[in-house]
């Protein structure tokens, strides 16, 4: 029996989403647990995994067009089982054109119809979304790739990249050139050569942020009269645009959509830390994994929305709902923009196990791997910027929840204590909040709340 892919909910607030690619043609062979579509909702990109093994059939989602929540956009077929009808994909990609097709897919090896001398080779081992998406941007055959383990990551394109890309210098040399991903398309795009750009990156290499500062240079093709004008006249600096990413584009959305429609209020308060870092030493010392300070705050926060319930609500239809899970977000900033990944039932967690969830989320943010579950759930965030040296910051409130708090670095500074002038590790929270779900004093007596367990935290050490 065909058992049906739909396109899923990934927040209170999400009507529709959007299919980017998909991973799988149909016809092909997939197996449970393998992503097989990638949708972008209304907080990320993420990929959608084959509910059961068998054959993707009847592919009715069509790339860039929004679908409602719910919609069956394919099917997994049973092996042997016949689709209801023959359904295209849309997209580009081959689809099965009978059921001997279907056979041919469960039978033959994944074949790469891609490559640029019309040859069919054998695709090789899986890859990844992200490995697949920078393999397409530099036109490489994923077949002649090594993959470090059973799948072909990121690193190992990159790696590829770098041993095999060459770039031919104006002098006629040829030489090898590292570059990021990013600046690679970026170079293309604006046909700038990366062998005359001076890259800040390890060993070299050049980075977007090089391409975008580089200075434009005229072409050796340019007309003596235009070289002449140019040499006459003050130079105009050159403005230039560049597409977004998905994730870029849906963090600008929302934040603008949060700041422009959510009546936001600050609340600020500067904290003695001294406790909270031997409550980190002393916490450190019992696990093996890497306790930040981001985890303590976590614990904190957590059983401080036990008591405060109107900063983990939400405003609805003119109504305050009330969320009866804890469930705390954590903004992590991708180099495609910013995610923020959930940590759920977070008051019902330990340190170790807080530290040991945060870890796994921010390495499958980092490498394009998160679920609809990391992504779904949140009802309070924690924006913590201290470890870029930032001091204070007012942070915007992530829809649909009512408040975001933004940290700060831990730094020395001269404060009263017991009378005299003495130097304390000190740092500074902001509480965002929604007026229309929190009042002032109810911030205010959160944030009491909350300064109250980082300068004595004894009743939370575990």
């Amino acid at each position: 029996m065909a058992t049906e892919i739909i396109l899923p909910a990934l927040g209170m607030a999400q009507d529709t989403g959007k299919i980017v690619r998909w991973l799988k043609a149909a016809g092909e062979l997939v197996s449970k647990g393998e992503p097989v579509v990638e949708i972008e909702t209304d907080k990320a990109t993420v990929e959608i995994e084959a509910p059961v093994s068998g054959i993707l059939a009847d592919v009715t989602g069509t790339v860039g067009k929004d679908i409602p929540v719910g919609q069956v956009i394919a099917k997994v077929l049973a092996v042997g089982e016949r689709p209801q009808g023959q359904v295209g994909m849309n997209n580009g990609m081959p689809s099965a054109a009978s059921p001997a097709a279907q056979v041919d897919a469960v039978l033959l090896p994944a074949v790469n119809h891609d490559d640029q001398d019309g040859k069919r080779r054998p695709s090789g081992i899986p890859a990844s979304s992200l490995a697949a998406r920078i393999a397409n941007e530099h036109n490489v055959d994923l077949s002649q790739v090594k993959a470090a383990g059973k799948r072909i990551q990121k690193a190992d394109v990159l790696d590829y990249l770098q041993q095999q890309e060459r770039i031919v210098s104006p002098a006629g040399q040829s030489r090898l050139q590292a570059a990021s991903p990013k600046a690679r398309r970026l170079a293309r795009e604006q046909g700038r050569e990366l062998a005359l750009i001076t890259g800040t990156g390890p060993g070299g290499a050049v980075l977007a942020a090089d391409i975008l500062s580089a200075p434009a240079l005229f072409t050796e093709q340019a007309a003596p009269s235009t070289r002449a004008s140019a040499e006459m006249v003050s130079p105009v600096r050159e403005q230039r645009e560049t597409a977004v990413g998905a994730i870029w584009r849906i963090m600008a959305e929302r934040t603008a959509l949060s700041w422009t429609t959510v009546p936001h209020f600050f609340l600020v308060r500067e904290i003695n830390a001294s406790r909270l870092m031997s409550w980190r030493e002393t916490v450190q010392r019992r696990t093996s994994a890497k306790v930040t300070y981001t985890d303590l705050l976590v614990k904190v926060v957590a059983n401080a929305l036990r008591n405060h319930s109107h900063l983990n609500a939400t405003w609805r239809d003119n109504s305050i709902a009330w969320n009866v899970e804890i469930n705390v977000g954590l903004a992590v900033a991708v180099e495609q923009g910013l995610i923020v990944p959930v940590i759920q039932h977070a008051d019902r967690l330990g340190v170790s196990e807080i530290a040991a969830r945060r870890q796994e989320l921010v390495a499958k943010a980092q490498s394009g791997k998160l679920s609809l579950d990391d992504l779904s759930g949140g009802t309070f965030t924690i924006s913590n910027l201290g470890m870029y040296g930032v001091d204070a910051f007012n942070a915007i409130i992530n829809q649909p929840q009512a408040a975001i708090l933004a940290v700060g670095r831990i730094a020395d500074r001269v404060v009263p204590l017991n009378g005299q002038p003495a130097v304390q590790p000190m740092m500074t929270l902001s509480l965002s909040c929604d007026h229309r779900v929190v009042d002032g004093a109810r911030g205010a007596q959160f944030l009491d709340t909350v300064a109250t367990l980082i300068e004595e935290p004894l009743g939370l050490i575990d």
